[in-house]
């Protein structure tokens, strides 16, 4: 079986080969002391959680998992793996890596095309099962999202651990919408090309092309602005955490945006990623004082 451990992977190609078992599990509130020797204070706080489980054979019964040059934690921890099992201190599933290219040229989407077929070729998956896959998936794609039942509050950001601040929001009376890591790893992004005579490139172009993740190049406010759209939300917590600094950058726009949309707003930076610094209730005051 073969997991992930990062976004913008090709969910499809990993599909085809009937070996695809989804986000590496971990549990984020763990004790992390082993991996904490190894990592540097700065890794997004999911790597320590991911290391410790690894030292421990939690994942031996992977084939491999699959890291994204789309994320600086994954890549960086790509390397890391490689280097501990090198090195005799961890065994476990082979690390490898998907060479996603994000620059906006020719030569960065031929790139990831090429690796997309490397990746292809070594998990020995047939064009016709990825036709299959691409079809699937897309089907998925198609399928509508469940109707809002209330007032949405959108969580936007970092991606969270867990549920624990989406049931925080649902506590205040409000939906919470926003995505998870596993939800950020699992997101199948836009339809890919169907039927064409080289279905490798189709999702590796696809791959290439897609606006999220920290190494887009796409404009993070028209980004938010989109989701606040789409989400017809009431109100928003805008939460980032201490390690995100591609977030950071970010920022400055993001608040722009949500002063002039009028919308009440709360944005909570340089956060613990565990929410143990009382974001729980400072979101809790916020949602109490947006009105029915």
């Amino acid at each position: 079986m073969i997991a992930i451990a990062g976004p913008n992977l090709p969910l499809e190609i990993l599909q085809a080969s009937g070996r695809y078992a989804g986000p590496v599990p971990f549990d984020p509130d763990r004790d992390t002391t082993r991996a904490s020797a190894w990592l540097e204070s700065k890794f997004m706080a999911w790597a320590g959680p991911v290391l410790e489980a690894w030292a421990d054979g939690e994942y031996d019964h992977f084939e491999r998992v699959v890291f994204s040059r789309a994320d600086d934690t994954s890549q960086r921890l790509y390397y890391y793996t490689c280097e501990l099992q090198a090195r005799g201190l961890i065994a476990g599933p082979k690390p490898t890596i998907f060479d996603v290219a994000k620059i906006p040229r020719p030569t960065s989407e031929d790139r990831t095309i090429a690796k997309a077929r490397d990746l292809a070729t070594e998990l020995g998956v047939s064009e016709g099962d990825l036709e299959q896959a691409i079809a699937a998936s897309n089907r998925q794609r198609a399928q509508d999202a469940p109707a809002s039942t209330g007032r949405v509050c959108l969580l936007a950001g970092t991606a969270t651990p867990d549920r624990r601040l989406h049931d925080v929001i649902a506590s205040a009376g409000f939906e919470p919408v926003g995505r998870t890591l596993a939800d950020e790893w699992t997101d199948l992004g836009p339809a890919i090309d169907e039927g064409t005579d080289d279905p490798v490139a189709a999702i590796g172009r696809q791959a290439h092309l897609r606006q999220a993740g920290p190494r887009s190049f796409a404009d993070p406010a028209n980004k938010l602005s989109e989701r606040l759209q789409a989400t017809e939300a009431a109100a928003v917590v805008l939460w980032q955490t201490e390690e995100d600094e591609a977030q950071s950058w970010q920022l400055p726009a993001q608040r722009r945006l949500l002063e002039s949309s009028g919308l009440p707003h709360l944005v909570l930076t340089r956060r613990d990623w565990l929410a143990r610094d009382g974001a729980a209730a400072e979101i809790t005051e916020f949602l109490s004082g947006v009105g029915a």
